[in-house]
């Protein structure tokens, strides 16, 4: 793996490599040119690495005694099923590495959610590709997208801060973690929770508080599950409203009037949708060079992501 770039694991086919059952590829412009300068893309195919050729028959997923199996879309007696979800064990090494996974949508192989089952009536969209299934049973707080999804701001944003999230989290483990360290890890991320889920970030930073009797690799198996949880849920804008304001606090005994109103002016418009949310944390951050928090200047929430990214230019 590349050290000075975050690892994410990607479906080939969404880097250019021919590598479909057709011989084609579903390259990704936004993934390769935008987000692959920032990355370090590991690609995998496991249609090609279980031995099926290119090209090849499709595969689909079909329930058979209300089991779903994937096999050929033309004969159904290949059944690829085990060799598929024994694929997907057979990268546990190299996947527990990564801090995030980019799949394609709709694949029997690769596909997140939706991905269509046939039986004897109408297929249904409620599948999930045996490979991406393995990979989440195995790794549930690995940030994992498809690559479709990723065109929609929240979700592309949403994805990206987790896997930021996640990354500095393997990295806090990989050494021995202390009380102090689980802490301060909290309270750098305390806002990007708030903006989340307000009532479920309070939560959070209480049961922390509450557990330091625990063996603190016990409290982090916990926070783990809690905090992706959250992060699971999409920041909203009244959220993000709320999170503004409190930050904003820590300068009502510094600003003039005249700062406070534009500081104030420039977080409504946010509300109403009439400035992206880059605009008044770049105003706060502008106002907390001159009156350092370090409590906020160290906080993610302030710059969660590289600012060449532009994710906070779109929400």
């Amino acid at each position: 793996m590349a050290k000075d770039k975050i690892s994410i694991g990607i479906s080939s086919c969404l880097l250019g490599e021919e590598v479909r059952f057709d011989s084609g590829h579903k390259f990704n412009a936004y993934i390769a040119n935008v987000l692959g300068p920032f990355f370090h893309f590991v690609p995998f195919c496991p249609e090609v690495s279980i031995g099926l050729g290119i090209p090849r028959q499709a595969i689909r997923l079909v329930i058979r005694d209300e089991q779903i199996k994937c096999v050929g879309s033309k004969d159904e007696n290949l059944d690829v099923t085990e060799r598929l979800e024994q694929c997907a064990q057979e990268q546990y090494d190299w996947h527990r590495q990564l801090s995030g996974y980019i799949v394609k949508k709709d694949s029997p192989s690769c596909g997140m959610e939706r991905v269509r089952v046939y039986n004897d009536k109408m297929p249904t969209r409620n599948g999930r590709g045996l490979y991406t299934r393995r990979l989440m049973e195995n790794f549930p707080h690995l940030p994992v997208e498809e690559e479709g999804r990723l065109g929609d701001m929240v979700i592309r944003e949403n994805f990206i801060q987790r896997v930021f999230i996640y990354h500095r989290w393997q990295t806090l483990m990989a050494g021995e973690v202390t009380w102090s360290e689980l802490t301060d890890f909290h309270a750098r991320h305390k806002y990007i929770y708030m903006s989340h889920n307000q009532k479920k970030a309070r939560e959070l930073g209480k049961w922390l508080a509450q557990h330091h009797q625990l063996p603190v690799g016990e409290v982090c198996r916990q926070y783990l599950a809690q905090m992706m949880a959250i992060l699971q849920i999409k920041a909203t804008k009244k959220n993000h409203v709320n999170t503004l304001k409190h930050i904003q606090g820590y300068l009502k005994n510094y600003l003039s009037r005249s700062d406070k109103q534009e500081l104030e002016q420039a977080v409504e418009s946010y509300r109403q949708g009439l400035l992206p949310l880059i605009v008044p944390i770049t105003l706060l951050r502008h106002h907390f060079m001159h009156h350092p928090q370090q409590y906020i200047t160290r906080s993610y929430y302030m710059q969660p992501h590289p600012k060449e990214l532009m994710l906070l230019n779109s929400l």
